[in-house]
């Protein structure tokens, strides 16, 4: 796979403190993070890890904090964030009415690029779905749709990749696959990712732990 020419990415989450209702589940949790670095975030059940990423996804504004992201040191506008940042999770769905296939272009489509078919391929054959593409997103297994949803991620090219509980529902070929992934990622773009697994957690260049 081609490696993705960055330019220098910076992120800083700075005083992050969210709660729900009366619960909260954030407090001041803070560090930062640029091209080449990775983050693996750990805590219990319950301790705020989803909900994290979410608010550095752009997809949960915090109830204090800033989330701040800048790219060969300008300013990225909190608008834009979504361009630059993709996040995995078992939350996230794609299209069940279509095809694997028919899921990338739309994606690659709405995200203004333009990708050949075998190019589009290239990407289902990373995940280990290469003779699935053209079978609807809605009859794939949950390990199927974990694999769909990681190429989806990627496709895009993301200069910051989130994922949350990314081996769930796999089996041992599955995690390779996103070991292989992480792996790549964090050598050229930002990788922040967050398990309890503990063979996973030293896969992080740094920990966070919450709760």
């Amino acid at each position: 796979m081609e490696k993705i020419d960055r330019n220098r990415v910076t992120l800083e989450v700075d005083g992050i403190t969210h709660r729900y209702g009366v619960r909260r589940v954030l407090t001041n949790i803070g560090f930062d993070c640029q091209s080449g670095e990775s983050i693996c975030i750990t805590g219990h059940n319950g301790s705020g890890k989803s909900t994290l990423l979410k608010i550095i996804a752009g997809l949960l504004r915090p109830i204090k904090g800033d989330i701040r992201l800048s790219i060969a040191g300008q300013d990225i506008d909190s608008e834009s964030h979504r361009k630059h940042i993709r996040l995995v999770s078992p939350e996230a769905e794609l299209y069940d009415d279509l095809t694997g296939i028919e899921n990338l272009e739309f994606l690659t489509r709405v995200s203004g690029m333009k990708m050949s078919h075998t190019q589009i391929e290239s990407y289902l054959d990373r995940v280990g779905l290469h003779n699935r593409g053209n079978d609807m997103y809605g009859a794939y297994s949950s390990g199927m749709k974990q694999r769909l949803k990681l190429a989806a991620a990627t496709i895009t090219r993301p200069e910051l990749l989130l994922l949350d509980e990314p081996t769930s529902n796999l089996d041992d070929d599955g995690r390779k696959v996103v070991y292989e992934i992480m792996d790549q990622h964090k050598a050229d773009g930002i990788l922040i990712f967050a398990t309890n697994e503990n063979d996973e957690v030293s896969l992080g260049g740094r920990i966070v732990t919450l709760g």
